[in-house]
């Protein structure tokens, strides 16, 4: 009897650590989800980077993460709501390679435009302009790669915020330790997440850091 209520114990302890580590993985998930990375790294150049938007006034840098908010979060977002809504996806999380392909189509036309009218406007850092290029060609690899297998969204933003931050570090525009330090442990975490989740095997996550890296310094080299 005792040995029972042993058993049971430690099966309800078991389940309540899974709940707990299920819970934490979904908020990295959540947290650190590729619509909201564009965002960490604009607010990043606009108000911690110390050259990238210098002469900017506080209303402007405000206006840039608006435009960068609307155009890479809130209108993929709303692309992705409507497509459920007509019914040409099954689910809002994206959980096939069928569910992802008019979204990585959407988010390319946004990006690419996004990319379009920094480029046009001179006051804008190269740093932003390079990095929403690099968004777009990230995007059409995804669109590729998602013919033969479930390349990972979230390796993708992160790989291309850790490649941002990488190229900041070669160019000595700031002291990037600390910067980088921490995109590696957010990066680490919530790929462990989506492994964790069961939603990525290690073949998703490894493409996708290395797409999501590699866009970035193709877009540093040509733009």
């Amino acid at each position: 009897m005792i040995a029972s209520n042993e058993v049971i114990s430690e099966s309800l302890v078991e389940k309540n650590d899974n709940v707990v580590l299920k819970s934490f993985a979904h908020l990295f998930s959540v947290l650190f989800h590729p619509l909201f990375i564009p965002i960490y790294i604009v607010y990043f150049l606009a108000y911690t980077h110390p050259a990238a938007f210098v002469g900017f006034s506080e209303p402007n840098k405000l206006r840039t993460v608006v435009i960068v908010a609307l155009n890479l979060f809130f209108f993929p977002l709303v692309s992705v709501l409507l497509l459920k809504a007509v019914g040409f996806i099954d689910s809002l999380l994206l959980k096939t390679q069928k569910d992802r392909i008019i979204p990585y189509i959407a988010c390319g036309i946004f990006f690419f435009w996004t990319y379009t009218v920094f480029k046009e406007q001179s006051q804008y850092p190269s740093a932003l302009t390079q990095y929403v290029f690099g968004l777009f060609l990230s995007s059409s690899a995804a669109l590729l790669a998602n013919i033969y297998f479930k390349i990972s969204m979230h390796a993708i933003g992160l790989g291309g915020w850790l490649g941002v931050f990488i190229i900041m570090a070669y160019n000595n525009s700031m002291m990037m330790t600390w910067p980088l330090c921490l995109v590696l442990l957010i990066t680490g975490v919530t790929v462990s997440s989506r492994l964790y989740l069961k939603s990525h095997n290690p073949f998703d996550i490894y493409t996708g850091l290395f797409i999501g890296v590699l866009t970035q310094i193709v877009a540093y080299h040509f733009v």
